[in-house]
């Protein structure tokens, strides 16, 4: 039967292979790849909205115990309060319009008691990679407007450390309101907040991301593409070794026997005295 080349171990591994890839494009590839773009379309909406909509005030967007997602991120909330630049952290390792740069972040204490972490925007480095020098926070009670952010994770969860790269400032790996917080010994919120152009305090402001959809839609029709290639790849090769003449044919069971070297001198002596004749 011409359907048993389907049991050989060959055949069986490239099955395995084929399937398993087709199934991973259909189930964990592009799905993920989708979901990426979800996200891309949920962040594009939230930056939309925040720039036509009018600031809130913290507590009605986030109202205390929440945590900024990405219904919330981005949007504008008004805050005041006195900055505290005794407790002042900044960033390291981070990357503005392509440069190295430091993200100055300096906890402020609102008019209610909370403390909430404002990023202040960023100051480029130094012929050394240090932080060049910038203005310090304003002193007494000021009002900003910033835009909610969603805390980064340290995988390594380091602390705070000081160096001579920013001139004995504490430094931190990542935006995170929890290495502030313990920095400083302070109970910050979740969460931070970040100044556009013009707000008290800002430095360099750091450019809002752009909304254009990106290339995960794409990919995600690429991996079902490439899952329906794998599977229609197989199925012609099998119906091709179902023919007459496939690559994997059995082959004539019949033996073809090999003449012994006295048979082949015969024959040679046969042949000469037959043409000398």
């Amino acid at each position: 039967m011409r359907l048993r080349f389907l049991l050989r171990p060959g055949w069986l591994a490239l099955t395995v292979v084929v399937f398993t890839f087709a199934v991973c494009c259909f189930t964990l590839l592009s799905p993920w790849q989708f979901s990426r773009n979800t996200e891309r379309e949920q962040q594009n909406a939230a930056l939309e909205a925040s720039f036509t909509a009018a600031p809130l005030p913290l507590n009605q967007l986030l109202p205390p115990g929440t945590v900024p997602d990405q219904h919330t991120e981005w949007h504008l909330v008004s805050i005041t309060g006195q900055y505290l630049p005794d407790k002042e952290v900044v960033a390291r390792l981070r990357t503005v319009q392509g440069e190295g740069a430091f993200e100055v972040l300096t906890p402020l204490r609102t008019t209610d008691g909370t403390v909430v972490l404002i990023d202040r925007g960023y100051v480029r480095l130094d012929s050394k990679s240090g932080a060049l020098p910038f203005a310090p926070a304003p002193g007494g009670t000021v009002q900003v407007t910033a835009r909610v952010r969603a805390d980064e994770t340290d995988p390594k969860n380091r602390d705070a450390f000081a160096d001579a790269s920013t001139g004995g400032r504490l430094q931190s790996y990542v935006v995170d309101s929890r290495v502030v917080a313990r920095a400083g010994k302070l109970d910050i919120r979740p969460g931070y907040f970040q100044l556009d152009n013009g707000q008290p305090g800002v430095l360099g402001a750091l450019p809002l991301p752009q909304t254009d959809s990106g290339p995960f839609l794409s990919y995600a029709l690429q991996w079902i593409a490439f899952g329906a290639m794998a599977l229609l790849g197989w199925l012609y090769f099998t119906v091709r070794e179902l023919k007459p003449g496939g690559a994997l044919t059995t082959p004539s069971t019949e033996k073809v026997r090999r003449k012994s070297v006295a048979e082949i001198l015969a024959e040679d002596e046969y042949a000469e005295s037959g043409h000398q004749q």
